[in-house]
């Protein structure tokens, strides 16, 4: 049995050639009318809103999407019970991957649809009431909605802590262990994930967990991306690495994030994170089909920038000394 997104990706290797993801699906949808606080995932479901997601969809088909992520980003009973939608799960992102199912298929076999799954929302114990085990079924829960749309791929993604990275890919194969598995991780606080995973420590262990692809995703803007890319690219060239980054810093404008990234300014770090050692790249926060455009738009006709002649613009992340380390290190001065 073929799958869409693994031939995808051998046909890449066998050409050497990227693979465009999409943009923003927030970002759409609240220029489609969704009010802050809402639930996007409620869309789905909503006759006079669905047409609204397949525009989305068929927008970044349009601009040139080899894979489009589902409007099933907050799709797990923990943040749908906020809105006291947790009992209507499995509906909600079934409903959502088989409208992008069916946008995707109008533009042949070839064009992928990858179910989102964000974070739960929820912290692990101790600090938190979040069990592993319920993370896990929960997950599970979306995930078999998911699956049950027509989904190619499982894509997780914006997760800061790796054992919830690790129970959402363990949902995702209790509920469809056929599907391949994409994970990327937000690395907003200095080059680190807000719970502190560096990026050289997120392909070490994400590695361990047989994934498709890894990556970042979201984040402070694409000069800080093009950092953790280099990072993860560094400590293992072989891994097939997702670039997915916000256009531009957010500020806050009228109570709303925006966003100042240019589809020009946009194409030019498309083509700087392919150079780092990005296969499939997209974006995501502020960006809309017409970055999208840009950038396959440029990935495609211009020449491959050559990676020594690339510098970064923001530096490396620096490793985190533990607490252990620098007692020794007081120790040793002593």
């Amino acid at each position: 049995m073929t799958n869409r997104f693994i031939d995808l990706l051998a046909k890449s290797r066998a050409e050497n050639s990227p693979i465009m993801v999409d943009g923003g699906m927030g970002t759409m949808l609240f220029a489609a009318g969704l009010m802050f606080g809402d639930p996007p995932e409620m869309w789905n479901a909503l006759p006079d809103k669905q047409d609204k997601v397949r525009g989305v969809y068929r927008g970044y088909l349009e601009a040139g999407s080899q894979i489009i992520l589902t409007n099933t980003f907050g799709g797990t009973s923990f943040r749908l019970k906020m809105h006291n939608l947790q009992d209507r799960t499995f509906e909600l992102n079934r409903l959502g991957v088989a409208m992008a199912r069916e946008e995707a298929d109008k533009f042949g076999p070839d064009r992928v649809v990858a179910g989102s799954i964000g974070p739960s929302g929820e912290l692990f114990e101790p600090m938190g009431k979040l069990t592993y085990e319920s993370a896990v079924e929960g997950f599970a829960r979306q995930a078999e909605g998911i699956a049950a749309g027509g989904a190619d791929v499982f894509w997780i993604e914006t997760m800061s802590d790796l054992q919830e990275v690790r129970a959402a890919v363990e949902g995702a194969r209790k509920a469809a262990p056929h599907l391949p598995i994409v994970a990327t991780m937000t690395f907003d606080t200095k080059g680190f994930t807000m719970m502190g995973v560096s990026p050289s420590q997120a392909v070490h262990e994400l590695s361990a967990l047989n994934l498709a692809a890894m990556g970042a995703n979201c984040g402070n803007g694409p000069d800080e991306l093009e950092a953790t890319i280099c990072a993860m690219h560094q400590t293992d060239p072989n891994v097939i690495l997702v670039a997915k980054g916000n256009a531009g810093m957010p500020q806050l404008v009228d109570g709303r994030a925006t966003y100042n990234a240019t589809p020009e300014h946009m194409l030019e770090h498309a083509r700087r994170f392919r150079a780092f050692g990005a296969t499939i790249i997209g974006a995501c926060c502020g960006s809309t089909p017409a970055h999208i455009k840009a950038m396959t738009e440029a990935l495609r006709t211009l020449p491959p920038l050559d990676p020594s002649t690339v510098e970064l613009t923001v530096p490396l992340p620096e490793r985190k000394v533990a607490s252990s380390d620098k007692r020794a290190r007081r120790e040793r001065r002593g």
